[in-house]
């Protein structure tokens, strides 16, 4: 997915941010789809299940549940919340030849027809943050995002359009990004709220979400993860990049074995709700099934 911030850039991973600046998501999809990125595919169940979740216990809000889904891009993981759609079927989507012959303006009006046809029942507002503004701007145009926004907030405060937004947020989700903000980010947001808010991210075993649980137990968050359990990524760009995924899951006490030695990024879900801070080490794994007809990567978690 595209960055919400900056702070947390890591050296070791491939950049692609060129994809993020386009004024629709064909290059993401095409550039990325060798590396077989496939977290929106294992994170699409579980948003469902904790969104259903956290709407059962209700909102001070008469509109219904919100979810703020950070490093958003294109809108991809409200397009698989929201919708009766699977990621494969997006990769086949905006690399097909009909696609490629579309303007932006275009592919825009074919896809708010495409997500209108398969609106379920039960979607939620979703509300998108991430510094890639033309993909912020996308995701809107195609009915993806009920509201974009672009705040860096690594960098800066919210806006007062994020201010005014974030107290309607209940649910905020992650599937990339762990690498790239910080606490910085979610103290910002948290700062706003103004109802009981979850978080439920996706977070590669190359990184530490300690600083992040931290922050989330001071406004009465309590982490839990499975660490016995990994959720594949992506492909390695190249050698050097997988080098450097094996030598930072190690330096957390990690054992890539299966899993970064065997050629991709792993994901660790964590999933923070009221009620105070528990937190368990990222290490031992079990790797579920790949994505099957997948085949498309990022340069985030």
């Amino acid at each position: 997915m595209g960055r919400s911030g900056s702070g947390g850039v890591t050296r070791g991973k491939s950049r692609f941010d060129d994809i993020y600046v386009q004024p629709d998501p064909r290059a993401y999809f095409t550039r990325l789809a060798p590396l077989d990125y496939e977290i929106p595919h294992h994170a699409q169940p579980v948003f469902r299940q904790v969104a259903a979740e956290r709407a059962a216990h209700g909102d001070s809000r008469t509109g219904g549940l919100v979810v703020l889904d950070l490093c958003c891009s294109y809108g991809i993981n409200a397009a698989l919340l929201n919708h009766e759609v699977t990621l494969a079927e997006l990769y086949e989507r905006y690399t097909s030849d009909t696609a490629s012959r579309m303007s932006p303006e275009e592919l825009a009006a074919w896809d708010r027809d495409f997500y209108a046809e398969r609106r379920r029942p039960d979607a939620l507002r979703v509300y998108g943050l991430d510094i890639a503004t033309p993909a912020v701007r996308y995701a809107r145009d195609a009915g993806l995002l009920e509201a974009g926004f672009t705040d860096d907030l690594e960098r800066v405060p919210p806006g007062p359009e994020l201010r005014r937004a974030l107290p309607e947020v209940g649910l905020i989700t992650l599937t990339g990004g762990g690498s790239y903000i910080t606490e910085r980010t979610f103290t910002a947001l948290l700062d706003d709220v103004r109802q009981p808010v979850w978080v439920s991210a996706f977070v590669l075993r190359t990184v530490s979400y300690e600083p992040v649980v931290r922050r989330l137990a001071a406004y009465g968050l309590r982490t839990t993860v499975d660490a016995s359990r990994t959720y594949p990524q992506r492909r390695f760009t190249d050698e050097r990049e997988q080098q450097y995924a094996i030598q930072a899951v190690r330096a957390l006490g990690g054992d890539p074995s299966g899993r970064e030695e065997a050629g991709r990024f792993h994901s660790v879900l964590y999933d923070s709700r009221p009620g105070g801070a528990v937190h368990a080490p990222v290490t031992g794994g079990h790797q579920p099934d790949h994505l099957a007809g997948a085949d498309g990567s990022t340069y985030r978690d």
